[in-house]
């Protein structure tokens, strides 16, 4: 009888496998290797990916190495105590989705959220206060014995929570870029530029770039998206307004303008869209669009009251002159 060596176990007499089990086992540590690239890609760390696998921190080195070994090149940057992926790291997660959802499918019966569990919600606070709270009590009292439950956090808590699988259905209008996560884009809008009422740009009735140079502007945290494309923008046109302000949420940024301190560029949906008083909007000509999107774990289906409140939240959105279905 033929046998071959299960690499998983140290060199003993318990490390021999008959040799018709050997492919299954080698498919076995490979979909290991890839679960544990994954992990670590999402998570940002050995630790963080061992505690979602289940396994422990030693597993996941031990099989990111035999993975880095198979493909004969180094996927991932250690140094500090931190570990980035590489170029070839994320490349090799794309191709891996389609295998992982797959997989999710055919699995879709233990991912299946009981009939009884609440709907984990996450969203940040402008979509909550000034849209999603609305759907939410709409959408319960339309499913009586359905239950849900709501959380409000800052995006990058969103991503974060969704990442680790304690909520199971998230909105946002950020520009996220995360592997890990799937986004559902269900409206787009386009950028505008708010400004008090009284402004002299309120006569215009389109702004462009170029009137913005040294006009007092109420501009968004770096760490957030817009900024770093407005800041693109303003660069090409060869113009510097004038920053008055930084911010982190739309709300603020609209109280500001409304205060008479400058004018901002700002994503109009859901907050503009029944229009806000001592406040003027023109349209803002840069191609700068966004899109509101459901958040879900990559690879994991969406539960039946998932997938019911997300169907509920498109057929009852309003229409509004600033954004439209995706």
């Amino acid at each position: 009888m033929q046998f071959c060596i299960d690499q998983s176990k140290s060199l003993d007499v318990q490390s021999l496998i008959p040799w018709e089990e050997c492919s299954m086992t080698e498919h076995r540590h490979r979909l290991r290797e890839f679960e544990s690239l994954r992990a670590v890609i999402t998570t940002g760390t050995t630790i963080g990916a061992a505690r979602r696998l289940g396994i422990s921190q030693s597993a996941v080195s031990r099989s990111l190495s035999q993975l880095e070994a198979r493909v004969g090149r180094s996927l991932f940057l250690r140094r500090s105590g931190r570990i980035d992926p590489t170029d070839e790291a994320l490349r090799l997660n794309e191709k891996l989705d389609p295998i992982f959802e797959t997989l999710a499918d055919i699995e879709g019966a233990e991912w299946a959220t009981p009939d009884n569990e609440p709907l984990r919600l996450i969203v940040p606070p402008t979509l909550a206060h000034h849209f999603v709270i609305s759907r939410v009590a709409s959408f319960l009292k339309k499913n009586e014995g359905k239950q849900l439950q709501l959380d409000i956090q800052a995006t990058d808590v969103l991503v974060a929570g969704i990442l680790d699988l304690r909520y199971d259905l998230g909105l946002t209008s950020a520009m996220i870029q995360r592997t890990g996560v799937h986004l559902m884009p269900w409206r787009r809008s386009q950028v505008v530029c708010a400004m008090p009422s009284n402004h002299p740009l309120s006569e215009k009735r389109v702004v462009t770039p170029q009137d913005l140079e040294g006009v007092a502007l109420i501009e968004f945290l770096r760490r957030l998206g817009t900024r770093a494309i407005t800041e693109k923008i303003f660069a090409r046109a060869g113009i510097r307004p004038k920053q008055v302000a930084e911010t982190a949420t739309n709300m603020a940024a609209l109280e500001l303008v409304r205060e008479g301190l400058g004018v901002t560029l700002i994503n109009p949906f859901p907050l503009l869209s029944s229009g806000m008083e001592g406040v003027v909007v023109r349209p803002f000509d840069a191609a700068i669009f966004y899109d509101t999107s459901f958040v879900l774990p990559s690879g994991r289906p969406p539960s039946q009251l998932a997938r019911q409140f997300m169907q509920f939240v498109k057929l009852t959105t309003p229409h509004d002159k600033y954004s439209e279905p995706v």
